[in-house]
């Protein structure tokens, strides 16, 4: 899959396990097959360990979310399974292909989700894509020059906004300067799919 796809990147949000959810929904377990993606991005350690040993991805990069208490980089897989607690970091920037890509769980940002200063803190990452957790609502933005992926909550957890949140994740498959991105959203039951596409002039 990998071969077609290019690198695939699992792209996961504010899970809160076990505080305001109990599980991953079935459709969403089903479908996080082992050893098919090669990163996983995270904005929480809590409860990390499952979405690993879902996944089995190799590169695991997680930024410390909201309720986190440790603040530091790509956290090794063996050491999440094993139940060891990493320092992760408040922000983290990785190269995919041709583009350099910023995670934050969102909680830097005022008010949550806002794109004028989420363009700010994009500039001053100095990434072209800006993944950010905290917004409930999933879905990629393109806005002052950068792209803005927002993975919502993989357990529909409720926020302080709204109770009314659909799970969600999103993959990413990276090709060079193409990035295609494929929202799963849980909606009555069923899994809807949508794709965004965008590319990086060279």
């Amino acid at each position: 899959m990998a071969a077609n796809f290019g690198e695939l990147v699992l792209v996961v949000g504010d899970h809160h396990l076990p505080s305001r959810a109990v599980s991953i929904p079935e459709p969403f377990q089903k479908m996080l097959v082992p050893n098919k993606m090669q990163h996983v991005f995270v904005d929480e350690y809590n409860r990390l360990k499952e979405l690993v040993g879902a996944t089995a991805a190799s590169n695991v990069h997680c930024v410390a979310g909201e309720y986190d208490l440790q603040p530091d980089s790509t956290i090794n897989t063996n050491a999440v399974l094993s139940g060891a607690m990493p320092s992760f970091p408040d922000t983290k920037v990785i190269q995919l292909g041709s583009f350099r890509v910023g995670i934050i769980g969102g909680h830097q940002v005022a008010p949550y989700g806002d794109l004028r200063a989420l363009s700010m803190f994009r500039k001053k990452l100095g990434v072209d894509v800006m993944v950010c957790g905290r917004r409930r609502k999933n879905g990629v933005v393109e806005y002052d020059g950068g792209y803005y992926i927002f993975p919502g909550s993989i357990t529909g957890a409720f926020s302080a906004h709204t109770t009314e949140v659909n799970p969600s994740f999103i993959l990413l498959a990276v090709q060079g300067s193409k990035v295609v991105c494929y929202v799963y959203e849980l909606v009555n039951g069923e899994v809807d799919v949508s794709k965004t596409e965008f590319s990086k002039q060279q």
